[in-house]
């Protein structure tokens, strides 16, 4: 197996930052969860609400691409760095799903995408630079967050429909198991105010704005 030098893991993480941007990437191939469910019949509000709402969803997930690429960009550890990139692929079944259900409820994309995902490779590279333990613990805190945010979606979805809330336990789960795996790797306890403050305040914006635009 070819030794891939720093130059060649640059141009893998441009060609994942074109393929999250711009078209679709194959992921595991997962099948959509929750695709033998009928679809719903929304009204034209439930259906736009629910549309925005699997945006928001598909721009966190681009967020996570981000995220990922720029933490395996930096990491020291190979075995954190395989990781890192296999959780990355998984996440990738995370855009194709919900972009099935943009596609399904007339939703589109988030016009801010590139935004998103240019802020959370350099964070992630951030966090792997200032080391493994460090990195890690940044993953761990966010998959937190996030799963805490779909919560929050699964409460708001309109309850007829069964499609998109089958799509967002099953990426609830995948991130729940992405956290843990994280701190198990030696992931450190982010300080209190990266966690209550800031960390929150970035997440506001970016899921307020992505509802949105």
């Amino acid at each position: 197996m070819r030794h891939l030098t720093p130059i060649d893991r640059l141009l893998c993480g441009a060609d994942n930052a074109l393929r999250t941007l711009f078209a679709t990437p194959a992921g595991t191939g997962r099948p959509v969860p929750g695709a033998d469910l009928p679809e719903a019949e929304l009204s034209d509000a439930e259906r736009t609400h629910a549309g925005r709402l699997m945006r928001v969803n598909h721009a966190g997930e681009v967020s996570a691409q981000g995220l990922y690429q720029g933490q395996a960009l930096t990491a020291r550890n190979a075995v954190v760095r395989e990781n890192m990139e296999r959780s990355a692929e998984e996440e990738n079944d995370h855009l194709r799903w919900c972009q099935a259900r943009m596609d399904a409820l007339g939703a589109h994309r988030s016009y801010l995408n590139p935004l998103w995902y240019a802020g959370s490779f350099t964070l992630g590279a951030i966090a792997g630079l200032a080391g493994d333990r460090w990195s890690l613990g940044f993953v761990g805190e966010t998959e937190r967050q996030v799963e805490h945010h779909l919560d929050e979606h699964l409460d708001t979805l309109p309850e007829a429909d069964a499609r998109s809330r089958a799509v967002l336990a099953q990426m609830r789960e995948d991130e729940i198991h992405h956290g843990v795996k994280a701190m198990d790797l030696g992931g450190a306890e982010l300080p209190w105010v990266v966690r209550k403050v800031v960390m929150p305040a970035v997440s506001k914006v970016m899921t307020r704005t992505a509802y949105w635009i």
